[in-house]
Formats: structure tokens, C-alpha cells, sequence
């Protein structure tokens, strides 16, 4: 028995020193200088102070404010601890009423606007965290945002157009919007 419990027993010991301790610390070593950014969180930082993660979405539910995707996590929205989407499913009664409310909220917010709703302005990501909304969700809350801060139409649309982004390398993902870099620039634009 100990002539099977020693070659056992050491192996466990190396490799868990190798995958517990080697690689990971290999891996943040070489990710912490190839992208030293994306490595320390994204962060963004307006006046010195950090402000948000361009990777994680804020809760913004003023007018003057882009809005981004609702969040699933709870008991806060946007909270990255608790991760993870609704797992309602589409014809679930409270998924169906979370939407409604989310409508009827929108169109509150701006009466005027009779455009369809995106639904990525109705809907939580499988995350609950994403940080970014469609072109269209943006420019769907453009004359609301530029009512609310008396800007231009244009004005307003032409940062939208600033800020977004396309496909990575053309082929992957969808174009987006990063609803906190919008918002700051928002924010910083007279």
C-alpha cells in the first residue's frame, strides 16, 4: 500500500504546485505586461478617480444618462458578485412583466419617442453585467438625453457615433456602444 501511496501523494504535490501556484502566477505575470490595462481591471478614471471598469455595466436611471442593459443580479443592480442571468426562459410570467415594466418605463421617460424599443434596452444579458448597449439601443435615448441636458440632437448623436465601436476585427461581435465611456464623455461635453 505505501508503495502506491507515495508515487501518488507526490504526483498530487507537483502538479497542484505546478496548476495552483506555477501557471497562475505565469499567467497574470505575462497578461499583466502584454496587456497591463485589460489586466488591472480596465478601469476608468475621471479626474483622478476611478469610476468604473469599462468591462462591467453602471446603473444609470437618470434622464440625463444613457441607460444600458437592465441587470439580472440582485440584491443591487450591477453587482459583479452575484453574476448571472434571470434564467427566465421566454414565455415565463415574470420575465414577460419584467419587460412590460421596462417599456412602460421607457416610454415614461420619453413620451415622445414612438421609435421601437431595442430589446437589449428590455432584456438582461446572461451576465447581468454588460457594460455595453447596440447603436440602435443608443441612438433610440438620443432625444431624451439631449432634451434632458439641453444639447443638440446632433450633438448627442454625434457622440453615439464617437463611441461606438465595430466589430473586433471585423468579424466578431456586434457593433456596441460602452455605455459608461459615453456617459462620461456626455458628462464632459458643453
Amino acid at each position: 500500500m505505501k508503495n502506491l501511496l507515495r508515487p501518488a501523494l507526490s504526483l498530487f504535490i507537483v502538479l497542484s504546485v505546478i496548476t495552483g501556484l506555477i501557471y497562475p502566477l505565469v499567467v497574470t505575470a505575462v497578461g499583466g505586461w502584454l496587456f497591463p490595462r485589460q489586466a488591472s481591471g480596465s478601469l476608468i478614471a475621471r479626474d483622478g478617480v476611478v469610476v468604473g471598469s469599462s468591462l462591467i455595466g453602471q446603473n444609470y436611471a437618470d434622464a440625463r444618462h444613457f441607460w444600458g442593459r437592465p441587470s439580472a443580479t440582485s440584491p443591487q443592480p450591477n453587482n459583479a458578485l452575484s453574476s448571472g442571468g434571470s434564467n427566465l426562459g421566454p414565455e415565463n410570467p415574470a420575465l414577460v412583466d419584467a419587460v412590460k415594466a421596462r417599456i412602460d418605463a421607457l416610454r415614461q421617460a420619453d413620451p415622445e419617442n414612438h421609435l421601437p424599443i431595442p430589446v437589449d434596452l428590455v432584456t438582461a444579458s446572461a451576465s447581468g453585467l454588460d457594460p455595453d448597449i447596440s447603436p440602435a439601443a443608443a441612438y433610440y435615448q438620443v432625444a431624451r438625453v439631449a432634451h434632458a441636458r439641453g444639447l443638440s440632437l446632433e450633438r448627442v448623436r454625434a457622440l453615439v457615433d464617437e463611441h461606438t465601436r465595430a466589430r473586433q476585427w471585423g468579424v466578431l461581435g456586434e457593433p456596441r456602444v460602452n455605455v459608461l465611456e459615453l456617459n462620461l464623455a456626455l458628462d464632459a461635453a458643453r
